[in-house]
Protein backbone atom coordinates (compact mmCIF):
# COMPACT_ATOMS: atom_id res chain seq x y z
CA UNK A 1 0.00 0.00 0.00
CA UNK A 2 1.22 3.41 -0.73
CA UNK A 3 2.72 5.86 2.05
CA UNK A 4 2.26 9.33 1.44
CA UNK A 5 5.34 11.85 2.41
CA UNK A 6 4.88 15.05 3.79
CA UNK A 7 7.14 18.67 4.24
CA UNK A 8 8.55 17.91 7.86
CA UNK A 9 7.80 20.03 10.63
CA UNK A 10 11.52 20.77 11.41
CA UNK A 11 11.93 23.17 14.19
CA UNK A 12 8.51 24.44 16.50
CA UNK A 13 8.45 27.60 14.54
CA UNK A 14 9.07 26.72 10.42
CA UNK A 15 5.72 26.94 8.55
CA UNK A 16 7.48 25.97 5.30
CA UNK A 17 10.05 24.94 3.62
CA UNK A 18 12.11 25.01 0.01
CA UNK A 19 12.83 22.01 -2.08
CA UNK A 20 15.77 22.54 -2.90
CA UNK A 21 16.92 19.32 -4.48
CA UNK A 22 14.95 15.46 -5.45
CA UNK A 23 17.68 13.15 -4.21
CA UNK A 24 15.96 10.64 -5.69
CA UNK A 25 13.45 10.39 -8.65
CA UNK A 26 10.88 8.99 -9.60
CA UNK A 27 10.72 5.16 -10.40
CA UNK A 28 13.64 4.78 -8.24
CA UNK A 29 13.45 2.31 -5.45
CA UNK A 30 14.09 4.15 -2.14
CA UNK A 31 14.40 2.36 1.57
CA UNK A 32 13.41 3.58 5.26
CA UNK A 33 16.00 6.12 5.99
CA UNK A 34 17.22 6.78 2.95
CA UNK A 35 17.81 10.64 1.60
CA UNK A 36 14.72 11.63 -0.07
CA UNK A 37 15.49 15.06 -1.06
CA UNK A 38 16.93 18.72 0.40
CA UNK A 39 14.88 21.21 2.16
CA UNK A 40 15.90 24.55 2.67
CA UNK A 41 14.50 26.08 5.99
CA UNK A 42 14.88 29.18 7.97
CA UNK A 43 17.96 27.86 10.34
CA UNK A 44 19.64 25.12 7.41
CA UNK A 45 19.61 22.97 4.12
CA UNK A 46 18.31 19.91 5.45
CA UNK A 47 18.93 16.08 4.25
CA UNK A 48 14.76 14.75 4.60
CA UNK A 49 14.85 11.11 4.99
CA UNK A 50 12.15 8.70 3.39
CA UNK A 51 9.66 7.00 6.46
CA UNK A 52 8.48 4.38 3.59
CA UNK A 53 10.39 1.65 1.80
CA UNK A 54 9.05 0.64 -2.02
CA UNK A 55 9.36 2.85 -5.39
CA UNK A 56 9.32 6.57 -5.57
CA UNK A 57 5.46 6.60 -7.41
CA UNK A 58 5.04 10.40 -7.95
CA UNK A 59 6.63 13.39 -6.88
CA UNK A 60 4.41 15.70 -5.85
CA UNK A 61 6.68 19.08 -5.77
CA UNK A 62 8.82 20.35 -8.19
CA UNK A 63 12.81 21.59 -6.97
CA UNK A 64 12.53 24.93 -5.97
CA UNK A 65 8.71 25.61 -4.76
CA UNK A 66 7.91 26.58 -1.31
CA UNK A 67 6.27 23.95 0.52
CA UNK A 68 3.92 24.75 3.54
CA UNK A 69 4.61 22.21 6.01
CA UNK A 70 2.80 18.84 5.95
CA UNK A 71 2.13 19.31 2.64
CA UNK A 72 2.25 15.88 0.21
CA UNK A 73 5.72 16.19 -1.50
CA UNK A 74 5.85 12.49 -2.63
CA UNK A 75 4.10 8.95 -2.74
CA UNK A 76 6.45 5.60 -2.34
CA UNK A 77 4.53 2.21 -2.60
CA UNK A 78 4.74 -0.83 -4.54
CA UNK A 79 6.22 -0.63 -8.14
CA UNK A 80 3.41 -0.67 -10.66
CA UNK A 81 0.86 0.81 -7.91
CA UNK A 82 -1.39 3.22 -9.30
CA UNK A 83 -1.70 6.90 -6.73
CA UNK A 84 -4.78 7.20 -5.88
CA UNK A 85 -7.09 9.68 -7.23
CA UNK A 86 -8.16 11.61 -3.89
CA UNK A 87 -4.39 11.63 -3.06
CA UNK A 88 -3.32 13.77 -6.57
CA UNK A 89 -6.40 15.84 -6.15
CA UNK A 90 -5.42 16.97 -2.52
CA UNK A 91 -1.66 17.61 -3.81
CA UNK A 92 -3.04 19.86 -6.51
CA UNK A 93 -4.87 21.82 -3.86
CA UNK A 94 -1.98 22.52 -1.92
CA UNK A 95 0.29 23.03 -4.70
CA UNK A 96 -2.03 26.86 -4.90
CA UNK A 97 0.03 27.70 -1.71
CA UNK A 98 3.30 26.33 -2.86
CA UNK A 99 4.84 28.86 -5.10
CA UNK A 100 8.62 29.63 -6.63
CA UNK A 101 11.25 30.08 -3.85
CA UNK A 102 12.54 33.78 -4.38
CA UNK A 103 16.30 34.13 -4.39
CA UNK A 104 17.87 33.92 -1.27
CA UNK A 105 20.68 32.31 0.41
CA UNK A 106 20.95 30.19 3.87
CA UNK A 107 24.01 28.87 5.12
CA UNK A 108 26.53 27.23 4.86
CA UNK A 109 26.85 30.05 1.91
CA UNK A 110 28.62 33.36 1.65
CA UNK A 111 26.49 36.42 2.09
CA UNK A 112 24.99 38.01 -0.90
CA UNK A 113 26.33 40.83 -2.71
CA UNK A 114 24.89 43.18 -5.41
CA UNK A 115 25.98 41.75 -9.12
CA UNK A 116 28.01 44.75 -11.01
CA UNK A 117 26.37 45.30 -14.18
CA UNK A 118 29.69 43.80 -16.01
CA UNK A 119 28.36 40.44 -14.95
CA UNK A 120 26.74 38.83 -18.11
CA UNK A 121 22.62 38.81 -17.44
CA UNK A 122 22.57 35.02 -18.46
CA UNK A 123 20.45 34.01 -15.36
CA UNK A 124 17.41 35.89 -13.86
CA UNK A 125 18.08 38.27 -11.17
CA UNK A 126 15.80 39.34 -7.69
CA UNK A 127 17.41 42.63 -6.48
CA UNK A 128 20.39 42.31 -8.61
CA UNK A 129 21.19 39.01 -7.07
CA UNK A 130 21.73 35.37 -9.59
CA UNK A 131 19.22 32.78 -8.70
CA UNK A 132 20.83 29.94 -7.73
CA UNK A 133 20.01 27.00 -5.30
CA UNK A 134 22.10 26.78 -2.14
CA UNK A 135 23.61 23.29 -3.45
CA UNK A 136 24.33 24.96 -7.09
CA UNK A 137 26.15 27.92 -5.14
CA UNK A 138 28.41 25.42 -2.68
CA UNK A 139 29.23 23.48 -6.01
CA UNK A 140 30.15 26.59 -7.88
CA UNK A 141 32.29 28.17 -4.57
CA UNK A 142 34.42 24.87 -4.20
CA UNK A 143 35.28 24.39 -8.11
CA UNK A 144 35.75 28.19 -8.53
CA UNK A 145 32.33 29.38 -10.92
CA UNK A 146 31.28 32.16 -11.73
CA UNK A 147 27.59 32.11 -11.89
CA UNK A 148 27.09 34.83 -13.81
CA UNK A 149 28.23 32.76 -16.54
CA UNK A 150 26.31 30.28 -16.32
CA UNK A 151 22.61 29.76 -17.58
CA UNK A 152 20.01 28.54 -15.33
CA UNK A 153 17.56 25.52 -16.36
CA UNK A 154 15.32 25.36 -13.24
CA UNK A 155 12.42 27.07 -12.24
CA UNK A 156 12.93 30.73 -13.11
CA UNK A 157 16.16 30.76 -14.95
CA UNK A 158 17.09 29.04 -10.88
CA UNK A 159 21.04 27.67 -11.65
CA UNK A 160 20.49 24.03 -10.01
CA UNK A 161 23.42 21.67 -9.93
CA UNK A 162 22.99 20.11 -13.25
CA UNK A 163 23.85 23.38 -14.73
CA UNK A 164 27.06 24.21 -12.82
CA UNK A 165 28.23 20.01 -13.96
CA UNK A 166 27.34 21.16 -17.56
CA UNK A 167 29.12 24.06 -17.19
CA UNK A 168 32.02 22.43 -15.28
CA UNK A 169 31.78 19.96 -18.42
CA UNK A 170 32.19 22.68 -20.87
CA UNK A 171 34.87 24.46 -19.28
CA UNK A 172 32.57 27.57 -19.97
CA UNK A 173 32.43 28.84 -15.90
CA UNK A 174 35.78 29.96 -14.96
CA UNK A 175 35.47 33.31 -13.32
CA UNK A 176 37.08 36.08 -15.38
CA UNK A 177 40.31 37.30 -14.24
CA UNK A 178 41.01 40.25 -12.17
CA UNK A 179 41.73 43.60 -14.54
CA UNK A 180 45.52 43.87 -13.52
CA UNK A 181 46.64 47.42 -12.88
CA UNK A 182 49.17 49.07 -14.66
CA UNK A 183 52.21 48.98 -12.49
CA UNK A 184 52.99 52.43 -11.03
CA UNK A 185 57.23 53.77 -11.46
CA UNK A 186 59.02 54.08 -7.89
CA UNK A 187 59.91 57.50 -6.96
CA UNK A 188 63.26 58.62 -6.43
CA UNK A 189 62.52 59.29 -2.58
CA UNK A 190 60.47 57.18 -0.77
CA UNK A 191 57.10 59.52 -0.06
CA UNK A 192 55.62 60.44 3.05
CA UNK A 193 52.95 57.69 4.21
CA UNK A 194 48.91 59.27 2.56
CA UNK A 195 46.03 59.35 5.23
CA UNK A 196 44.01 60.33 2.03
CA UNK A 197 42.78 56.56 1.32
CA UNK A 198 39.65 56.88 -0.89
CA UNK A 199 36.50 56.02 1.70
CA UNK A 200 34.55 52.38 0.59
CA UNK A 201 31.24 53.26 -1.00
CA UNK A 202 28.18 52.28 0.94
CA UNK A 203 27.03 48.75 0.31
CA UNK A 204 23.92 47.05 0.35
CA UNK A 205 23.51 43.22 1.37
CA UNK A 206 20.65 41.08 1.67
CA UNK A 207 20.15 39.27 4.80
CA UNK A 208 20.31 35.62 4.84
CA UNK A 209 17.08 33.54 5.45
CA UNK A 210 19.27 32.36 8.28
CA UNK A 211 20.22 35.87 9.36
CA UNK A 212 16.58 36.94 9.36
CA UNK A 213 15.61 33.60 11.31
CA UNK A 214 17.95 34.86 13.80
CA UNK A 215 17.03 38.51 13.77
CA UNK A 216 13.32 37.40 14.55
CA UNK A 217 14.35 35.06 17.21
CA UNK A 218 16.52 36.85 19.20
CA UNK A 219 13.98 40.19 19.05
CA UNK A 220 11.56 37.76 20.41
CA UNK A 221 13.29 36.66 23.11
CA UNK A 222 14.69 40.03 24.27
CA UNK A 223 11.33 41.48 24.34
CA UNK A 224 9.45 38.57 25.91
CA UNK A 225 11.71 37.03 28.05
CA UNK A 226 12.80 38.65 31.27
CA UNK A 227 16.73 37.12 31.27
CA UNK A 228 18.81 37.57 34.80
CA UNK A 229 22.55 36.64 34.31
CA UNK A 230 24.96 35.10 37.07
CA UNK A 231 28.76 35.23 36.44
CA UNK A 232 31.41 32.75 38.39
CA UNK A 233 34.87 32.27 37.97
CA UNK A 234 36.30 28.50 37.23
CA UNK A 235 39.84 27.07 38.22
CA UNK A 236 40.81 25.33 35.28
CA UNK A 237 43.88 23.97 35.74
CA UNK A 238 43.45 20.06 36.91
CA UNK A 239 40.62 20.41 33.89
CA UNK A 240 43.28 21.50 31.27
CA UNK A 241 46.06 18.89 32.76
CA UNK A 242 43.62 16.15 32.44
CA UNK A 243 42.80 16.87 29.20
CA UNK A 244 46.35 16.79 27.97
CA UNK A 245 47.12 13.48 30.01
CA UNK A 246 43.79 11.93 28.01
CA UNK A 247 44.77 13.70 24.73
CA UNK A 248 48.42 12.03 24.72
CA UNK A 249 46.81 8.47 24.63
CA UNK A 250 44.00 9.66 21.83
CA UNK A 251 44.85 9.50 17.88
CA UNK A 252 44.30 12.80 16.51
CA UNK A 253 40.39 12.62 15.26
CA UNK A 254 39.33 11.80 18.84
CA UNK A 255 41.19 14.38 21.35
CA UNK A 256 39.43 15.85 23.19
CA UNK A 257 38.30 19.89 23.45
CA UNK A 258 37.95 21.87 26.41
CA UNK A 259 34.14 22.28 25.01
CA UNK A 260 34.10 18.89 25.16
CA UNK A 261 34.43 19.04 29.34
CA UNK A 262 31.70 21.31 29.28
CA UNK A 263 28.94 20.03 27.64
CA UNK A 264 29.67 16.92 29.70
CA UNK A 265 29.88 18.92 33.12
CA UNK A 266 26.46 21.22 32.27
CA UNK A 267 24.26 18.27 31.53
CA UNK A 268 25.41 16.88 34.40
CA UNK A 269 24.83 19.78 36.47
CA UNK A 270 21.59 19.81 35.13
CA UNK A 271 20.08 16.64 36.40
CA UNK A 272 20.79 18.51 39.64
CA UNK A 273 18.56 21.47 38.23
CA UNK A 274 15.91 20.33 36.55
CA UNK A 275 14.11 23.36 36.60
CA UNK A 276 16.97 24.41 34.62
CA UNK A 277 16.68 21.65 32.00
CA UNK A 278 12.85 23.19 31.38
CA UNK A 279 10.86 24.77 28.77
CA UNK A 280 8.19 28.10 29.86
CA UNK A 281 4.68 27.16 28.52
CA UNK A 282 2.10 30.12 29.52
CA UNK A 283 0.94 28.85 32.90
CA UNK A 284 3.14 25.56 33.20
CA UNK A 285 6.85 24.89 33.46
CA UNK A 286 7.60 21.37 31.43
CA UNK A 287 10.79 20.07 33.05
CA UNK A 288 12.39 17.87 30.57
CA UNK A 289 13.21 14.29 31.58
CA UNK A 290 16.01 13.89 28.99
CA UNK A 291 19.22 16.20 29.47
CA UNK A 292 19.51 17.25 25.44
CA UNK A 293 22.13 20.11 25.28
CA UNK A 294 22.34 22.34 22.49
CA UNK A 295 26.02 23.27 21.30
CA UNK A 296 26.04 27.18 19.54
CA UNK A 297 28.12 26.71 16.23
CA UNK A 298 29.42 29.53 14.17
CA UNK A 299 28.38 29.12 10.35
CA UNK A 300 28.66 31.27 7.30
CA UNK A 301 26.43 33.56 7.82
CA UNK A 302 24.46 33.12 10.77
CA UNK A 303 24.41 30.93 13.87
CA UNK A 304 23.27 27.00 14.78
CA UNK A 305 22.19 25.13 17.51
CA UNK A 306 23.00 21.37 17.52
CA UNK A 307 20.70 19.32 19.54
CA UNK A 308 23.13 16.49 21.54
CA UNK A 309 20.77 13.44 23.26
CA UNK A 310 21.06 12.13 26.43
CA UNK A 311 24.20 14.17 27.07
CA UNK A 312 24.02 13.01 30.76
CA UNK A 313 23.48 9.14 30.41
CA UNK A 314 26.91 9.12 27.50
CA UNK A 315 30.86 8.93 27.99
CA UNK A 316 32.94 11.78 27.69
CA UNK A 317 34.93 10.47 24.31
CA UNK A 318 30.90 9.50 22.94
CA UNK A 319 29.91 13.13 23.63
CA UNK A 320 33.06 14.33 22.05
CA UNK A 321 32.46 12.42 18.62
CA UNK A 322 28.70 12.91 18.49
CA UNK A 323 29.32 16.63 19.06
CA UNK A 324 32.13 17.43 16.22
CA UNK A 325 30.33 15.22 13.45
CA UNK A 326 26.96 17.46 13.70
CA UNK A 327 29.36 20.25 13.65
CA UNK A 328 31.11 18.78 10.81
CA UNK A 329 27.57 18.54 9.64
CA UNK A 330 26.30 22.01 10.19
CA UNK A 331 29.45 24.05 8.95
CA UNK A 332 29.12 21.58 5.66
CA UNK A 333 25.22 22.69 5.18
CA UNK A 334 24.28 18.89 5.71
CA UNK A 335 22.44 18.71 9.06
CA UNK A 336 19.20 15.63 9.36
CA UNK A 337 16.72 16.85 11.32
CA UNK A 338 17.66 15.31 14.72
CA UNK A 339 20.70 17.34 14.55
CA UNK A 340 18.43 20.81 15.57
CA UNK A 341 15.80 19.91 17.40
CA UNK A 342 15.15 18.72 21.17
CA UNK A 343 17.72 20.68 22.97
CA UNK A 344 16.86 21.89 26.44
CA UNK A 345 19.62 24.01 27.57
CA UNK A 346 22.30 25.39 25.23
CA UNK A 347 25.94 26.41 25.36
CA UNK A 348 27.50 29.29 23.46
CA UNK A 349 31.15 29.25 23.62
CA UNK A 350 33.85 31.54 22.37
CA UNK A 351 36.70 30.82 24.54
CA UNK A 352 38.33 30.50 20.74
CA UNK A 353 38.27 34.10 20.31
CA UNK A 354 40.00 35.00 23.26
CA UNK A 355 36.93 36.10 24.91
CA UNK A 356 36.67 36.84 28.63
CA UNK A 357 33.77 36.31 29.12
CA UNK A 358 30.12 37.95 27.70
CA UNK A 359 26.47 37.16 28.12
CA UNK A 360 24.10 35.11 25.37
CA UNK A 361 20.28 35.50 24.59
CA UNK A 362 17.80 32.71 25.83
CA UNK A 363 16.94 30.00 22.91
CA UNK A 364 13.27 30.25 23.19
CA UNK A 365 11.54 27.91 24.39
CA UNK A 366 14.48 26.99 26.71
CA UNK A 367 14.78 28.52 30.17
CA UNK A 368 18.74 28.79 30.23
CA UNK A 369 21.85 29.60 27.75
CA UNK A 370 25.38 29.54 29.39
CA UNK A 371 28.12 31.66 27.80
CA UNK A 372 31.42 30.69 27.97
CA UNK A 373 34.73 32.55 27.94
CA UNK A 374 38.45 31.51 27.36
CA UNK A 375 40.45 30.10 30.13
CA UNK A 376 43.42 32.55 30.80
CA UNK A 377 46.50 32.21 32.51
CA UNK A 378 46.12 35.12 34.82
CA UNK A 379 47.37 36.73 38.18
CA UNK A 380 45.76 35.22 41.26
CA UNK A 381 45.88 35.54 45.15
CA UNK A 382 46.07 32.30 46.89
CA UNK A 383 47.16 32.56 51.22
CA UNK A 384 47.86 36.10 50.94
CA UNK A 385 50.46 35.47 47.70
CA UNK A 386 49.98 36.02 44.08
CA UNK A 387 51.16 33.40 41.60
CA UNK A 388 49.87 32.62 37.93
CA UNK A 389 46.77 30.74 37.39
CA UNK A 390 43.99 29.35 34.57
CA UNK A 391 40.96 30.77 35.06
CA UNK A 392 37.96 30.44 32.93
CA UNK A 393 34.82 32.70 33.19
CA UNK A 394 30.93 31.37 32.18
CA UNK A 395 27.91 33.69 32.95
CA UNK A 396 24.33 31.99 32.83
CA UNK A 397 21.26 33.62 31.70
CA UNK A 398 18.21 32.31 33.15
CA UNK A 399 14.42 33.09 31.96
CA UNK A 400 13.04 34.81 35.28
CA UNK A 401 9.57 33.20 34.68
CA UNK A 402 10.91 29.94 35.67
CA UNK A 403 13.68 30.45 38.29
CA UNK A 404 15.36 33.18 40.28
CA UNK A 405 19.18 34.29 40.90
CA UNK A 406 19.43 32.03 44.09
CA UNK A 407 18.82 28.99 41.84
CA UNK A 408 21.03 30.11 38.90
CA UNK A 409 23.74 31.02 41.45
CA UNK A 410 23.59 27.56 43.34
CA UNK A 411 23.91 25.89 39.33
CA UNK A 412 27.24 27.73 38.89
CA UNK A 413 28.63 26.82 42.00
CA UNK A 414 27.40 23.07 41.22
CA UNK A 415 29.07 23.32 37.81
CA UNK A 416 32.54 23.93 39.64
CA UNK A 417 32.42 20.31 41.01
CA UNK A 418 32.64 18.73 37.70
CA UNK A 419 34.86 21.52 36.30
CA UNK A 420 37.55 21.77 39.02
CA UNK A 421 37.51 18.24 39.81
CA UNK A 422 37.47 16.92 36.12
CA UNK A 423 37.67 13.02 37.41
CA UNK A 424 33.65 13.43 38.58
CA UNK A 425 33.07 13.34 34.39
CA UNK A 426 35.14 9.90 34.29
CA UNK A 427 32.99 8.08 37.28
Amino acid sequence: MSETIIMPKLGFDMAEGTLVRWVKTEGDEINKGDVLAEIETDKATVEVESSATGTILKQLVDEGAIVPVSTPIAVVGEKGEKVSDQLLVSSEQSEETVTEAPAVQTQPEPAPVMMEESVPKTTTTLEGRIKASPLARRIAEEENVNLGNVQGTGPGGRIVRRDIEKALEEGAAAPAPAPKEAPEKAPALAPLPSFSAKPREDETVQLTKLRQAIGRRMVESTTSVPHFYVTHEYKMEALLNMRKQINSMLSEGEKLSVNDFIVKAVALTLREFPNLNASYAGDKVLRHGAVNVGVAVAVEGGLLTVAHKNTDQKPLRQVSAEVKAMVARAREGKVKPDDIEGSTFSISNMGMYDVEHFIAIINPPEAGILAVGSAMEVPVVENGEIKPGWRMKATLSVDHRVSDGAEGARFMQALAKYLEEPLRLLV
